[in-house]
């Protein structure tokens, strides 16, 4: 039986037809490509940097296999020369890049790779792919973090995420932003997050009764049990639950929560943590879901609502407000010449950069600025750091704890005007005199060169 593609196939077409240009007429030297997002999407003035070892895994295992050779040899588009080329090609380059969780903003490299160019040019594809990604869903799961204002939270997207693999990442994401779990047991498995779950709609249903299903979940989860009270009027299944929950209570047990997932949540809530009280169940906490996002949750914590956690899926899980980013992976140096592109709506900056933060006593950002590589500015954090070298990683992965509690620290250090929901203030990204001065230089010739009527 054939091998499966690998994912050294992962690339688009005209990647591969780059890459038997430059062999064939020699222009195979080291080239450097910065990895950027070019603007914000509505309401956003910031981005959370995250996918990054996925990158990394890409890169040290890029490969074209028999199979994936034969493939291309059907198109009838490659050299066979090229062909074989390509079946001994590993990357061989260096990688430069934020800390997962760093907070970053507009024009700011965050992956830059240098290698011999077709290596590098092939990586494009798969690196603005898990990278625009995560960057989008980890930015996302931060403001539903900040929303909720210490409230727990629980990932609850993975059957309307985009497959699997998306799910998976999300839960990633969402966990290192500072969620407390997820319902999708395999991310669970694959990443350590605590999991979380409850009952459906299905399983209230299944039974004659409602308080029969919660007398028997009770019996089958005597400690770490929350029922789903809005299968059929949220105030009576609430009353079931105080009736369930006082027979726990009698047999030395504990009612965790009762989970809301439909109607005015807000109202809802209080009258529910009424019952909950006057019953003497203080301690039983109250859960929502059901359509929430960072928007949903906000107005339910400004408002006061009684709610302990939500579960937040779907608008969260696609980032239903803004799922998609304009980010772009573009050659910034070959053969130590800096380029740059020089259309006016998408000029691109020129060179290896560096990003800076100054920060004051309290580690607040003061300014971003963009710089040139190897460039000190005094009094300035640089954030990219090398990654990896000789297409080999240079030191593990940060565990995800670690991970999440950078992300607090970087979060933390944002100023709450770029913080806010609905039209933050943008954040005044610089560039340092250097790079200022290296650009107006490459422009110059480039535009000499380029743009006179000679021919």
């Amino acid at each position: 039986m054939n091998a499966e593609p690998s994912l050294g196939l992962f690339t688009d077409l005209y990647e591969l037809t780059m890459a038997q240009a430059y062999w064939q007429s020699g222009q195979t030297a080291t080239a450097t490509f910065s990895l950027f997002f070019r603007k914000y999407p509505a309401d956003r003035a910031y981005f959370v940097f995250a996918g990054l070892p996925d990158v990394l895994d890409y890169l040290e295992r890029l490969r074209f296999t028999p199979r994936d050779i034969d493939y291309l040899r059907s198109l009838d588009r490659f050299e066979e020369e090229f062909l074989q080329y390509l079946g001994q090609l590993r990357f061989t380059g260096n990688v430069r890049a934020l800390k997962e969780g760093t907070l970053f903003f507009v024009n700011e490299p965050v992956v830059e790779v240098t290698a011999p160019i077709i290596e590098a040019q092939l990586a494009e594809t798969m690196l603005v792919n898990q990278i625009n990604l995560q960057t989008i869903l980890a930015t996302k799961a931060s403001r539903v973090l900040h929303a909720a204002q210490g409230r727990r939270l629980i990932d609850f997207a993975a059957r309307r995420a985009h497959g699997v693999e998306a799910a998976n990442k999300l839960a990633r994401v969402c966990y290192l932003a500072g969620f407390d779990g997820t319902s999708n047991t395999l991310a669970g498995a694959l990443f350590g997050i605590p999991v979380s779950g409850t009952m459906a709609h299905s399983y209230v249903t299944s039974f004659t009764s409602e308080i029969e299903s919660f007398r028997h979940f009770a019996q089958s989860f005597p400690n770490s049990s929350t029922f789903l009270v809005d299968t059929y009027d949220t105030l009576e299944g609430t009353k079931k639950a105080v009736i369930v929950a006082r027979e726990m209570k009698q047999q030395g047990r504990r009612l965790r929560a009762v989970r809301l997932d439909s109607g005015d949540l807000l109202e809802l809530a209080r009258r529910v943590r009424v019952l909950l009280d006057q019953a003497g169940l203080p301690e039983v906490q109250i859960f929502a879901s059901g359509g929430l996002d960072e928007f949903e949750v906000d107005r339910l914590v400004q408002a006061g609502a009684p709610i302990d956690a939500f579960g937040v899926g779907t608008k969260v899980g696609v980032s239903a407000d803004a799922p998609w980013t304009d980010c772009a992976y573009k050659l910034v140096e070959y053969a130590g010449r800096p380029v740059l592109k020089l259309n006016p709506r998408k000029q691109t900056l020129p060179g290896p950069k560096q990003d800076f933060r100054f920060r004051d006593s309290r580690a607040t950002i003061l300014r971003a600025i963009i710089g040139c590589a190897g460039q000190n500015l005094v009094g300035a954090a640089p954030l990219l750091d090398e990654v990896m070298r000789g297409g080999k990683r240079l030191r593990p992965d940060p565990s995800l704890d670690d991970l999440r509690q950078h992300f607090r620290r970087q979060f933390a250090a944002l100023a709450e005007p770029h913080k806010a929901l609905r039209c933050p203030e943008p954040y005044d990204v610089r560039i340092s005199e250097e790079l200022e001065n290296l650009q107006r230089r490459v422009v110059e010739e480039t535009r000499a060169r380029e743009l006179t009527s000679e021919k």
